[in-house]
């Protein structure tokens, strides 16, 4: 069933009212003024069956560097390797237009990988390509060199988080349609859904609603806002495959709903059903271990850090600077929770308590349909 996002009752959703109460308390309480200390501030959007129970937000979105911004529910948070999914999308929107395929080799696409010749699209999106976790590109300039330095790191078979596998994906995309990554994004997913808040290089009007992330010396930069935390990405000017998209909890709910709908939300269609479920698909065998549990660019059933919303149709992905969605069409349930929680410094917040929290308690909020 297609469900547009409302606000409603607990009832309305079919969750129990007394559990969805708890839900902004276990984000509260990992304030770092309060119990376990993980991040400044946060904003929580908990939905089940297209009805929002709870959107909140707690804390600071700017804390340090001399000041304290109250965080707001529209708050822009950098997503961090959020954005992967978006790559996702775009890229099954250009398989499904028939502009990409999937499964030819990457050097199709990019020459310079033709050392890889097993190397697919599909390989980067699941993180079976054999690339590295991520090196430093910032000795390269230019999108060529940093193509090249990608192309040319050693590759081991298995299941590795890859970062520069989706900075190579992103590229593909870029090659395969004609356009860059911020314009496919534009067109084929943000535009259609109507995601305003949503997007690479925020502009200058959205900076009082964007919640500051790191300072970050090494990079030339003191505390970072409005500008991508990510080295690498913020190195290749703000758009990559793998960070650099911000958004709010509004938009981003709105993104994964779509994907519960199986691809449509309304009367706006991004993805074909057929896509959805191969993108929801489990694309690796089990023997690579729990974590490599993916499909096409979604993670999948990860009790680490999805607590109790864990199950065999869940999907979400986290990111970095404290953010995180988590989505199940079994139950119909959505939780996006942003946090800024490398606010100053990512010494804090490691871990996955406070993603646990209120998905735990959303989880146990659900009440047979």
């Amino acid at each position: 069933m297609t469900h547009v996002l409302r606000y409603g009752s607990p009832r309305e959703a079919g969750l129990d009212p007394a559990g969805v109460a708890r839900i902004v308390p276990a984000a509260r309480a990992h304030l770092l003024c309060e119990g376990a200390g993980a991040y400044p501030g946060f904003v929580v959007l908990a939905a089940r069956r297209g009805v929002v129970v709870v959107h909140a937000a707690g804390g600071s979105a700017v804390r340090f560097g001399g000041e304290d911004i109250a965080m707001r529910r529209d708050t822009v948070f950098d997503l961090a390797s959020l954005s992967k999914l978006f790559t996702a999308v775009v890229a099954v929107a250009l398989a499904e237009r028939g502009v990409l395929d999937l499964d030819a080799p990457v050097a199709a696409y990019l020459p310079g990988f033709r050392r890889a010749p097993g190397l697919t699209p599909r390989g980067l999106l699941t993180h079976t390509g054999g690339l590295p976790p991520v090196t430093d590109l910032a000795p390269y300039d230019g999108r060529d060199a940093v193509l090249a330095a990608i192309a040319g790191q050693p590759l081991t078979p298995g299941y590795a988080y890859s970062d520069l596998g989706l900075i190579a994906l992103g590229a593909v995309c870029e090659t395969a349609a004609g356009r860059g990554l911020d314009a496919l994004v534009a067109e084929l997913v943000t535009g259609p859904l109507e995601l305003a808040d949503t997007g690479y290089r925020p502009p200058a009007s959205l900076l009082p609603r964007v919640a500051a992330t790191e300072a970050q010396p090494w990079t030339g930069r003191a505390l970072v806002r409005g500008t991508v935390h990510d080295e690498n990405a913020h190195h290749l000017g703000g758009v990559a495959g793998h960070a650099g998209i911000f958004s709010t909890a509004h938009d981003l709910a709105v993104f994964t709903q779509t994907v519960l709908n199986g691809g449509a939300y309304g009367d706006r269609r991004v993805l074909s059903p057929a896509s959805v479920r191969e993108m929801l698909r489990p694309q690796n065998g089990a023997g690579l271990g729990p974590e490599a549990a993916r499909g096409l660019g979604w993670q999948l059933d990860q009790p680490g850090w999805m607590g109790e919303l864990a199950s065999p149709t869940a999907f979400g992905h986290t990111g970095f600077t404290g953010t995180s969605v988590v989505a199940d069409p079994a139950t119909g349930v959505l939780l996006v929770l942003l946090t800024n929680r490398v606010h100053p410094t990512r010494a804090q917040g490691v871990g996955h308590d406070y993603r646990r929290a209120p998905a735990r308690e959303l989880a146990r909020a659900v009440l047979p349909l």
